[in-house]
């Protein structure tokens, strides 16, 4: 029996976010957008393999999100 997992993550640009990631799709990641999240779904044979799967796809969005963050326009300051 397969052993699945969803990661559902709401960006400010889910687009840049899901770009960093799709690299790292296999034929057990599947990485997409809808509206302001990135959905990524991981399916593998064994628990111990979806969760170092799922660690490591962690480590790889939190990257991802850093990096669009350090990205983004900053707003005028005006003081």
């Amino acid at each position: 029996m397969r052993k699945r997992a969803e990661i559902r993550t709401s960006h400010d640009d889910p687009e840049v976010v899901a770009r960093a990631l799709r690299p790292d799709n296999t034929a057990e990641i599947d990485t997409r957008v809808r509206g302001e999240q990135v959905v990524t779904t991981i399916d593998r044979e064994t628990t111990g393999g979806l969760r170092t799967t799922v660690d490591d796809y962690v480590v790889n969005l939190t990257v991802a999100t850093e990096v669009q963050r350090a990205n983004q326009p900053t707003k005028p300051n005006h003081e």
